[in-house]
């Protein structure tokens, strides 16, 4: 493999571009040093930079010779990215430490997540704007933050600092596909806790689920991949139904919109249930590698002796560990319309322990507004079933796929001359900023494309070289057809 992974690379200006952005930690909600690079790199070319409170950025770009009076095209992106690792990695995105390395025809992240998803958009926009090669009319680069964790910057956009009625959208993750409407989604706390107990003469044990390829929420949960956190409920569960199990701790996951990949409890029992608790770690790990088999072949589930400490009761430790069996996680429905597209998925992505609370995230998505409300109503019905607390949090609306679209007409007829052959127009199962600009914008028409990324929001993530070439040609193509309207 080369030192540098992207030495040789075309189109050069968008891997340069995305090169420099494995180098900054962006993490949702950080986006502070990555935002104060595309500025640099503005004030370096010429071009006015706006800002709006809620810390979006748009770069107006002035238009190639001769298409001063095209109308101006939004090229949207968002600078943050999920922050995933593998626990026993050094590498950490959180803190802008990547290994980046070239594996074949992809370019891959070691042990962490890329950020693919979405840094080659924003390089894209980026390199489009300063290449004299490509033409194009008024560009808005708008650059949102925080979309990985509740699309806050869509959700604040000020419309003002968009001159753009067109905007493409390059935070997909599929070649050749051309996506005109998203789902909508919204995301569920559950809180239940309460008093500890001593331990007494208890024994410790400490149970830990790993190995498993994780995933975007959205994207992936068609994949039938094992959820971390319910593998640890179904060990838990075992044991509970054999002896009395009190809980110390509970974690899995870290971002709700990834299919959890590790996760583990401690929990204390009675001295002679050890055998017990063994047997279940065993039998329930046997049961989850026969059921996952081809899916989840990596799956580890292990137990090792932990430090006893003050634990919930017998009681509130069952109601937990029921509420983690019973909250969904997974497909709900398959799209009526559209084949193969999921229409409804929850995905229980988060479990952590504050004091003396657990707290759970679950990310719910449908492009079927009732839907999504049904499986909103279903969870809480569980929570309040548990007693536990219940919020819903950061819900976004998905935007309704418009096939008349004139910018949709314009990218579907480039994609063909091109490449031969029609490309694919669907709708997307995740949460696409669309929706949300359209709100704030209205009139806004709006497309989405990018170039084949594989397990985005999970360590190993990588895209496709061939493909970003791809996506740059359709890019800069629509781009020209466009100013020549």
């Amino acid at each position: 493999m080369s030192a540098d992974p992207f030495a040789g690379l075309e189109p050069a200006r968008v891997w340069k571009h995305f090169a420099a952005m494995t180098r900054l930690a962006r993490p949702s909600g950080q986006e502070e040093k990555v935002a104060a690079h595309v500025e640099a790199w503005a004030a370096e070319q010429g071009f006015e930079v706006k800002h709006d409170a809620t810390g979006n950025l748009c770069v107006h770009v002035p238009a190639s010779p001769g298409r001063e009076s095209a109308p101006a095209v939004a090229i949207q992106g968002h600078l943050d990215m999920v922050c995933e690792r593998d626990s026993d990695s050094p590498n950490d995105a959180e803190v802008g430490r990547l290994e980046v390395v070239r594996d074949g025809d992809w370019i891959r992240a070691v042990g962490t997540t890329l950020g693919a998803d979405n840094g080659i958009g924003v390089a894209a926009g980026m390199a489009a704007a300063e290449d004299p090669e490509v033409q194009h009319g008024p560009l808005d680069l708008l650059m949102t933050i925080d979309e990985e964790t509740g699309m806050t910057g869509a959700i604040g956009l000020d419309p003002s600092i968009l001159r753009a009625r067109i905007m493409l959208n390059l935070d997909s993750e599929e070649d050749g596909v051309l996506f005109a409407g998203c789902a909508g989604g919204c995301d569920t706390k559950m809180a239940l806790g309460g008093p500890r107990e001593d331990p007494g003469g208890a024994s410790a044990w400490r149970i830990t689920v790993a190995g498993l390829k994780g995933g975007h929420s959205g994207l992936d949960i068609n994949c039938n991949r094992l959820n971390s956190i319910r593998a640890l409920a179904r060990v838990l569960g075992r044991i509970a139904g054999e002896t009395s199990l009190r809980v110390v701790a509970l974690s899995g996951g870290s971002k709700r919109n990834a299919i959890p990949r590790e996760s583990e409890a401690v929990i204390v029992v009675d001295p002679a249930a050890e055998s017990l608790v063994r047997q279940a770690v065993e039998g329930v790990g046997a049961d989850l590698r026969e059921q996952y088999r081809g899916l989840d072949d990596g799956l580890s589930v292990e137990l090792t002796a932990a430090s006893a400490a003050p634990a919930f009761s017998v009681d509130l430790s069952r109601r937990l560990v029921d509420l983690l069996q019973a909250i969904p996680s997974g497909v709900v429905a398959m799209s009526q319309d559209i084949p193969g597209l999921v229409e409804t998925s929850t995905n229980l992505g988060v479990v952590t322990t504050d004091g003396d609370c657990v707290n759970t995230v679950s990310c719910s998505r449908s492009s079927n507004a009732p839907a999504l409300a049904e499986v909103l109503a279903g969870l809480r019905a569980v929570g309040r079933l548990a007693g536990a607390e219940v919020h819903e949090h950061g819900g976004y609306p998905g935007w309704k796929p418009n096939l008349d679209s004139p910018v949709l007409k314009v990218t579907r007829e480039a994609s063909a001359r091109l490449f031969g052959v029609e490309p694919e127009v669907t709708a997307i199962h995740a949460g696409l900023e669309c929706g949300l600009i359209g709100e704030r914008v209205p009139g806004m028409d709006m497309v989405s494309f990018g170039p084949e990324i594989r397990g985005a929001h999970a360590p190993g993530e990588r895209v496709q070289i061939s493909s970003v070439q791809k996506f740059w040609n359709l890019l800069t193509a629509v781009l020209d057809d466009l100013s020549r309207a």
